[in-house]
């Protein structure tokens, strides 16, 4: 049976930059690590999670980041457990008031605004924690809540308190929350992993020779 290797630090650090919408360089990173606190504490979370998985000589380096990493959430009102099961490309459009569940899942190249909770429930229909898919847009001031799964492409409206499963390309918003349409949440994720995909797919086919 084979296994697949996680991905690399780097390789995950890029597509978390790559949703802020400034390509993939040094400057880039310069310049969202200066002015994005989203983007800041993302990378000291991927960091102080790398660093855990390395022997025992990188110990002091990851208590060294768990600590900085505590002060970015005092300072921007994250609070992200480093050990949380996060795909590559999470986007935090603003901090502020953002709490997470330490045994939740976040697919890839998900949204997360501010005054976003998605926490565990001990009891009732649904206990346990919520496994969010990917592409899945989470407007300001949700609350998602208990053993529930948001699909692919999911959209969650500002304010919305989801505590039953939303399918795939699902828009929901209310208290509690409901379906309203399956139009997904492709207005509201950009420069995912598959926009560059189909990117560099059309760039291809544009130089692409004609066959003789």
């Amino acid at each position: 049976m084979s296994s697949q290797r996680p991905p690399r630090f780097w390789s995950v650090v890029g597509r978390d930059l790559r949703r802020y919408g400034a390509g993939v360089s040094i400057s880039s990173f310069m310049k969202q690590y200066l002015l994005a606190p989203g983007f800041k504490y993302t990378f000291w979370l991927r960091l102080t999670y790398h660093s855990r998985q390395k022997g025992l000589i990188w110990r002091p380096f990851h208590y060294l980041c768990r600590i900085i990493l505590h002060r970015c959430g005092l300072r921007y009102g994250v609070s992200i457990p480093y050990n949380t099961c996060i795909g590559p490309g999470l986007y935090i459009g603003h901090a502020g008031g953002i709490v997470i569940n330490c045994n939740v899942v976040i697919g890839q190249d998900c949204n997360v605004n501010h005054e976003v909770t998605i926490g565990a429930k001990y009891g009732g229909k649904t206990p346990g924690v919520p496994v969010i898919g990917d592409r899945v847009y989470l407007g300001p001031g949700c609350k998602v809540i208990g053993g529930i799964r948001l699909g692919n492409d999911v959209a969650v409206g500002a304010n919305s308190v989801v505590v039953k499963s939303v399918p795939d390309s699902g828009v929901t918003a209310g208290v509690p929350a409901k379906v309203l349409s399956l139009k997904g949440s492709s207005e509201y994720v950009a420069h995912t992993q598959r926009d560059f995909e189909e990117r560099i797919s059309q760039a291809v086919k544009q130089v692409s020779l004609p066959s003789a």
